[in-house]
C-alpha cells in the first residue's frame, strides 16, 4: 500500500475508535505510519481525508451486506422472507459496526455548517437508495429509476430509524421479526382501505 491507502486505512481505524470530531491529523498519521504532510499532499485537509474514509467504510459495509444477502438468499424465498433476512443482516451489522453508525449520526448533526459534507451525503444517499431497492426488491435501477428511488427511500428511512433506535437502546430496538410483523400489519391495513 502507498501513503494514500495507508492514510485511508488509518483514518477508518481512527473513526471507529475515536469518532469523527475527536480524531486529529496526528492520530491518523500515527495510525497510518505516515507524516502529517502526507495528509495535505494526498487530501489537502484532514476533514477531506476523514470524509473519504467514512464514505469508503460505508461502501464496504454495503458490499459486505450485498455478499451476505446474495450468499443467504434463496431464489424461492418470498419477499417477506427476503425482507426479514436482510434486516437480520443489517441489525447484526449494528453490533459489529456501532462506531461507524455513530459517526454518521455525529456528522448529520454538523451538516448545516458544511455544505461539502451535505453534498457528499446527498450523493451517497442516492446511491444507497438505489442499492437498497436492489437488495430488498431486486429492482434494477436502470430499468425503472423512479420506482427504485421511491422504494429505496422507504428502506433508507427505515434503516435510519432502526439505526437510531439501536444506537440509543439496543435492547428495545426492533428485531427483524418485529419489523416484518409490523410491515405485514401496515400492508394489510393499506390493502383493506
Amino acid at each position: 500500500m502507498g501513503n494514500r491507502e495507508d492514510l485511508l486505512a488509518g483514518a477508518k481505524r481512527c473513526l471507529m475508535e475515536k469518532g469523527y470530531s475527536a480524531t486529529t491529523a496526528r492520530d491518523v498519521a500515527t495510525e497510518a505510519g505516515t507524516s502529517l504532510a502526507a495528509i495535505g499532499y494526498h487530501f489537502r485537509t484532514t476533514r477531506a481525508l476523514l470524509d473519504e474514509a467514512l464514505f469508503e467504510a460505508m461502501a464496504e459495509w454495503g458490499e459486505e451486506l450485498d455478499r451476505a444477502l446474495a450468499q443467504d438468499a434463496d431464489s424461492d424465498a418470498s419477499a417477506e422472507q427476503r425482507f426479514e433476512l436482510a434486516w437480520e443482516r443489517i441489525i447484526e451489522s449494528f453490533a459489529r459496526l456501532r462506531p461507524l453508525w455513530a459517526v454518521q449520526f455525529e456528522l448529520i448533526a454538523r451538516m448545516d455548517r458544511s455544505p461539502e459534507l451535505r453534498e457528499a451525503f446527498a450523493a451517497a444517499n442516492r446511491r444507497a437508495r438505489l442499492g437498497l431497492a436492489e437488495v430488498f426488491h431486486r429492482l434494477d435501477p436502470g430499468a425503472g429509476e423512479t420506482e427504485a428511488l421511491a422504494v429505496g427511500t422507504f428502506h433508507q428511512a427505515l434503516l435510519g430509524g432502526v439505526a437510531a433506535q439501536w444506537l440509543v437502546d439496543p435492547d428495545a430496538a426492533p428485531s427483524a421479526k418485529e419489523l416484518t410483523r409490523a410491515l405485514r400489519t401496515v400492508a394489510r391495513e393499506l390493502g383493506s382501505g
